[in-house]
């Protein structure tokens, strides 16, 4: 077992991506571990004797996605934000960005802190991670909480429609396909996007002000960030192919929790995955958008924490 490097300085010799800000969210901590090759961030706190919650977040964010719903989780729970590659503050690989392969990396991460079994809560392309993630390894998972996301092969569309009132939600999946277009184009404005992003997909759009775009923005500018950001739609196809070959051996077995919005991308995502899961149950968060844990923390951290002691 690799033991983690500590720090909440950031130019540790263990942080890939040192040009970054750090930021520290108080009673957590800043780990970097080796992930089967890969150096992962992770920002821990909580109970240590408690059930083990990991989180993963999704495009454009990074762990910071989940600030406001960690200290609602840490009275009770040891709590686990973990960068994805080439996210945040994780090292930013040349290689694969299908899900399977990023699971992998993820797994490999918390079992590198120490963590044997545990609960997992994603949203958007951490829950396309957490998906593969379970079809892997379900029996060291406790339970998983999918937050509006569709899932490659599963529940995400194959083609992008063609009416306005609903191809704002998905129209960027087929512009991040294209060669090099888009690192062309965004090179430089990648806090214009990110501000379109956050600003349109949010039910208010007061819920992200000047210092969460600039902080979105820097991840997505360092390092390769944008490169890698735009490889997980890339890799997309082969992340659906795996699914299927995996759903193909067997069905998944472990407690799936749905967390839709009022005014999400996904109505149902208990329904939306139930075909392929055999426990499901559903939670639907009313006032908000796309990004549910920034902008209903209280009723997330809430819905997290009845999945984990109702079924522990």
């Amino acid at each position: 077992m690799t033991d983690p490097t500590t720090t909440t300085h950031p130019f540790s010799e263990a942080n890939p991506v040192r040009g970054l800000p750090l930021h520290d969210l108080d009673g957590f901590t800043h780990h970097w571990v080796d992930a089967d090759g890969t150096r992962l961030h992770a920002v821990e706190g909580g109970q240590s004797a408690g059930p083990t919650v990991v989180l993963l977040a999704g495009f454009p964010q990074t762990w910071q996605a989940w600030r406001k719903v960690m200290p609602r989780l840490a009275d009770r729970f040891r709590v686990i934000a973990i960068d994805l590659p080439g996210q945040g503050h994780s090292e930013r690989p040349e290689r694969s960005y299908d899900t399977h392969t990023v699971a992998a990396h993820v797994h490999a991460a918390v079992q590198a802190l120490g963590v044997s079994a545990y609960w997992l809560a994603a949203h958007d392309i951490g829950a396309w991670v957490a998906f593969s993630l379970a079809l892997n390894y379900e029996n060291q998972l406790h339970g998983v909480a999918l937050l509006d996301a569709g899932i490659p092969g599963i529940t995400l569309p194959e083609t992008i429609p063609t009416d306005p009132a609903r191809a704002w939600k998905t129209w960027h999946f087929a512009f991040h396909l294209v060669p090099d277009l888009p690192e062309t184009l965004l090179a430089g404005r990648e806090r214009d996007y990110v501000g379109w992003f956050l600003k349109t997909k949010a039910l208010s759009p007061d819920a992200f002000d000047d210092a969460d775009l600039d902080l979105y923005a820097a991840a997505l500018a360092a390092d390769g960030g944008l490169r890698a950001s735009l490889a997980y739609y890339r890799d997309a196809a082969e992340s659906a192919r795996k699914n299927h070959e995996a759903l193909n051996r067997h069905r998944l077995t472990v407690p799936i929790l749905g967390i839709s919005s009022s005014h999400g991308s996904i109505p149902d995502m208990a329904a939306s995955i139930s075909p392929w899961a055999d426990n499901t149950t559903g939670a639907v968060v009313p006032d908000a958008g796309h990004f549910i844990p920034d902008e209903q923390p209280e009723a997330v951290a809430a819905a997290i924490a009845d999945f984990v002691t109702g079924r522990d």
